[in-house]
């Protein structure tokens, strides 16, 4: 890549935006890329909440099914588990890395004083506000909660296409904003990446962080569009009886249960097309939801380890790897659809192909940390459990990716298993990492390493105590969105793991509050944090704490070197920043 990239031209397009003062200017409708990273991620802790929430319903109807749970009903589990999912991937997890940190590091992290484009900046966080309201008005449909989106996730065609009710219209119109909005934040990304960088800042020597949320841009840029299709397409279905995904031979209503428009002779819905949309997208978005947090690991571990990180450029190539080959493999979700064996086998090689460069990144990491000079802080400890539980996450992807075992688990509580360990204990155990590592560039504070070591302990023990046992449960059978196990005589030996399971789920979710106590208090109390509290190296820690408006003074600094230089010989103390220019040496 040409270092004609980073002019100082480009660099300083942005350097003399004026402060705003009034509060609405500053704290609402900023343009400032740090006040919209902090939106995302107060407003992503707040739905982050609703989702716990439901998750917490869908394992108290597990675990206590029929009469003894009377105020869970079959028709509310069932908007439970839907909407847990929906609000966890499509308002959280997705938000967090890439509009959150996203938004807030990359400017930092490249030298650059703000987003190439401000205004579409802030409109992508404002969008999502329409989304969050739609959500919102699913639950408020005539019926009640219980009436809410029903579908799943996944809200696959015939059903979501014919329940009645505008709940599942509402679910399409929110997924759609929520699309938008990604769309939005990745062309920012994309230019502010390839045309702001600072002087010296080649693309070798962006930190990986950086380079996570590029590629991640590129998936959202690609895949989203896809998505924003199919929920057209659903939502076109449900109000004006478009003939696209539903067949004839289904007989049902549309939205609101009034009977949908006569179609013409012949027109024939097809189902496995809404599948083959919906999964080019979300099999992507695993890696959307992936990617980022992979980057903070990376950063955090070269940080505490106080060593270079293990292979640098492969650590790049594998990151690309995993998204290109993720574009590939969406047919694995579908081996039980009657998909001819010639292709599911071209879908099973590719998926196990995956695992290549996912065991690159392992490897770098371990011997990252092989024989580095630890400090265990709770960035620190959440960057190594992210690495362990990663590990059994893509393991037991392996598993599904071989045809004759899915057909078997599939739809089971293994693959439920598999989800969260690379999605919980995968993308926010890399989130929390990320909140103890860069809060005090964001607030000047630090969040308490007691408190913080005592989150990771309960969360880590707990939620293993959760997901870990799902795979024996699913390997014994047990279906995924059943509201009642104890139906099945074949699943009685199982139930007192699903009392267990909910209990570590209720422990998992009260353990958040120390999270939300450390956050919140460490806000005015917390010990204040000086330029660069981590004696880090990336650029973003040459600002004060927290960063001021414009990002960097009158002048943008100009980088010499790349992120992992720790342990230097060229240098006094175990770390040497981008933006120290070093006196050439004498004879």
């Amino acid at each position: 890549m040409s270092h004609a990239l980073a002019t100082p031209h480009a660099v300083e397009s942005h350097a003399h935006h004026e402060d705003p003062k009034g509060f609405w200017s500053k704290y609402v409708f900023s343009k400032d890329h740090k006040i919209i990273g902090l939106q995302f991620l107060f407003s992503t802790i707040l739905w982050g909440i609703v989702g716990g929430g439901l998750a917490m319903i869908v394992r108290y109807k597990l675990a206590w099914p029929g009469a003894t749970s009377p105020a869970v009903s079959n028709d509310l589990y069932n908007v439970a588990f839907t909407m847990h999912a929906s609000v966890m991937i499509f308002l959280v997890i997705i938000p967090v890395l890439v509009g959150a940190f996203g938004n807030f590091l990359i400017p930092l992290m490249i030298g650059a004083r703000d987003m190439a484009f401000p205004t579409l900046n802030m409109l992508s966080y404002w969008v999502m506000w329409p989304a969050f309201g739609v959500f919102i008005a699913s639950f408020l449909t005539q019926g009640g909660v219980a009436a809410g989106p029903a579908a799943g996730w996944t809200s696959y065609t015939p059903i979501s296409s014919t329940a009645a009710g505008n709940a599942q219209t509402l679910w399409a119109l929110g997924v759609i904003l929520v699309g938008w909005s990604s769309i939005m934040g990745a062309v920012n990304y994309l230019t502010t990446i390839l045309r702001m960088r600072a002087p010296g800042m080649t693309m070798f020597r962006m930190p990986l962080t950086i380079w996570a949320l590029f590629i991640t841009s590129i998936l959202q840029l690609m895949a989203t569009p896809v998505l924003g299709a199919a929920m057209i397409m659903l939502f076109l279905e449900r109000v004006a009886g478009t003939a696209i995904f539903t067949p004839d031979t289904v007989i049902g209503t549309l939205a609101g249960g009034a009977e949908g428009p006569i179609r013409a002779p012949g027109a024939v819905g097809q189902p496995l097309l809404f599948q083959h949309l919906f999964w080019f997208y979300s099999h992507p978005a695993v890696y959307i939801m992936i990617l980022p947090a992979m980057g903070f690991v990376s950063d955090i571990l070269a940080t505490f380890a106080r060593k270079p990180i293990f292979g640098y450029r492969p650590m790049i190539y594998s990151i690309a790897g995993i998204a290109g080959l993720g574009f590939i493999v969406w047919g694995h979700h579908m081996f039980q659809s009657g998909m001819n064996p010639y292709l599911g086998s071209a879908f099973m090689i590719s998926t196990m192909m995956i695992a290549l460069p996912s065991a690159v990144k392992v490897f770098n990491w371990l011997g990252t940390l092989w024989g580095g000079q630890i400090r265990f802080t709770a960035a620190m400890c959440f960057a190594i459990a992210f690495v362990s539980m990663f590990i059994i996450g893509g393991l037991s992807g392996i598993f599904m990716a071989a045809t004759p075992v899915d057909i078997q688990i599939h739809d089971t509580y293994f693959i439920v298993a598999h989800i969260h360990y690379v999605l919980f204990t995968g993308s926010l155990f890399g989130i929390f990492g990320a909140v103890y590592y860069w809060y005090p560039k964001m607030f000047g504070r630090k969040m308490d390493e007691r408190l913080g070591r005592w989150h990771f302990c309960l969360t880590f023990l707990f939620g293993n105590g959760v997901f870990f046992l799902m795979h024996v449960v699913g390997a014994g059978g047990m279906h995924r969105r059943i509201a009642d196990p104890t139906q099945f005589d074949f699943l009685h030996r199982w139930q007192f793991l699903n009392q267990f399971m909910t209990v570590c789920a209720f422990c998992l979710f009260l353990s958040q509050i120390l999270f939300l106590v450390n956050f919140v208090r460490s806000l005015v109390a917390g010990e204040k944090a000086g330029t660069n509290p981590w004696h880090a190296n990336t650029l973003e820690w040459v600002t004060p704490s927290p960063a001021p408006h414009g990002n960097f003074g009158e002048e943008i600094p100009t980088v010499h070197r790349g992120p992992y230089e720790y342990a230097s010989p060229d240098a006094t103390e175990d770390y040497l920043p981008q933006w120290h220019e070093l006196e050439p040496k004498t004879a």
